[in-house]
């Protein structure tokens, strides 16, 4: 069984517990592994071994998934092969030459819901944006003194459609029905200047630096990385070779690293063995097409793969005078767009764990000359459970690194 196409994208699905195969073929361009492990991982699926070939024109993938942990099986295969496509480069040449053609400007949206707070309701409006596919780049959320919740979303839309009066009605209908439709409220319009820019801005807090000083012994798989870098074995590539824990989202991370510094990757190939260890090995060419040999450029490279394998999330929970602030930062590429499915995630855990959000807020920050998307929360007192205990507050954490990562 499987949803068969233009051959540009299939998806054979597993049986009896077997990874379902994804099958990409369509012209090649930089970052095309990166976006198509993104969109993977959106979709709560962690690859458990890919074959990637190019000749530098066209791009053949192989990627076996499976759902991560937690994940319902009941993956969108659908809407999941339909970005998998958009994502390809176009299969026939477009009539302008590309000097012409002139890219369209984000327009961004400001989405505000009014609606009486429960728990987990940031969580379910998260839900829902993801499912229509908007893309949310900052948020603010509140609840007022007498008990209702106010949020703000600062969205794209991948559709490009919410300039339509059909599109936005259909995306208020949605919330509505989880909102409650006597008693809430839901508008749409044009993001105003007042939520600045989609780019990043300086994250000016005196958490920063404990968040990003994060302890060795809570970075993901420590003391089992090994990257190793290789120009003896080809005459025009280099071997870029990653020995490391296996989790979710690892390939996504090694990609994006590579994308950031305009490399290209000509034949690679990722497995999971039984023991959860991953390898990866990627015969890969500067965005000139030439081999990497200068070691100042490695080092930098590699240093950027450690990072971002071990710790491409960062979470701290801490004092914050009489409340509780959860904060969880993820490291962004270039291409500025955030990690998928991070504010979902990390709503589902509270939600789960049955903790109020009195709080929140996100957005794209510089910190120490790194791109990070920063997530806020304050907690409300739980009467049942002491949030100010260290105790609690480490497993809070490692909950949510599991649900991020595992």
């Amino acid at each position: 069984m499987g949803f068969p196409s233009d051959d540009i994208v299939t998806i054979k699905l597993g049986q009896h517990g077997d990874p379902t195969l994804i099958s990409v073929n369509c012209p090649d361009k930089l970052g095309l592994g990166a976006d198509i492990a993104r969109i993977i991982l959106e979709f709560g699926l962690i690859i458990v071994r890919a074959d990637l070939s190019t000749d530098g024109k066209w791009c053949f993938g192989l990627f076996w998934v499976h759902p991560a942990e937690g994940i319902s099986k009941n993956i969108r295969w659908a809407p999941l092969k339909k970005l998998l496509v958009r994502a390809c480069p176009p299969t026939r040449p477009h009539l302008l030459l590309p000097q012409f053609q002139i890219p369209k400007p984000t327009q961004s949206y400001l989405l505000r819901t009014l609606s009486m707070d429960n728990v987990g309701l940031l969580n379910e409006i998260t839900l829902v944006l993801w499912e229509l596919e908007f893309r949310v780049h900052k948020m603010i959320a509140s609840v007022t003194p007498d008990g209702k919740a106010v949020t703000m979303f600062c969205l794209t839309d991948s559709r490009e459609l919410l300039h339509e009066k059909r599109r936005q009605d259909d995306l208020c209908i949605r919330l509505k029905s989880i909102l409650g439709e006597q008693t809430s409220d839901c508008v749409v319009t044009p993001a105003g200047t007042e939520w600045g820019e989609l780019d990043c801005t300086t994250f000016l807090s005196a958490a920063s630096t404990s968040l990003m000083d994060v302890c060795s012994h809570d970075a993901q798989g420590v003391g089992k990385l090994r990257i190793d870098v290789d120009n003896s074995l080809s005459p025009g590539h280099t071997l870029l070779q990653i020995c490391c824990k296996g989790r979710r989202g690892l390939m996504y991370d090694c990609m994006r690293t590579l994308k950031d510094f305009q490399i290209q990757i000509a034949y690679g190939r990722s497995a999971t063995n039984g023991k959860g260890d991953g390898e990866i090995d990627l015969f890969i060419l500067h965005g000139d097409g030439k081999k990497l040999v200068d070691p100042v450029k490695l080092k930098n490279l590699c240093s950027r793969l450690e990072d971002e394998i071990l710790q491409p999330v960062r979470i701290a929970i801490m004092d914050r005078g009489p409340d509780i602030e959860l904060i969880v930062a993820a490291s962004i590429g270039v291409c500025g767009q955030g990690r998928p499915r991070a504010l979902h995630d990390i709503t589902c855990i509270l939600k789960a764990l049955g903790i109020c959000i009195f709080k929140a807020d996100a957005g794209f920050y510089l910190i120490e000359d790194r791109r990070w998307e920063v997530y806020r929360f304050l907690f409300m007192e739980k009467p049942d459970v002491d949030l100010s205990s260290r105790q609690t507050q480490a497993q809070i954490a490692e909950k949510l690194r599991r649900k991020l990562l595992g």
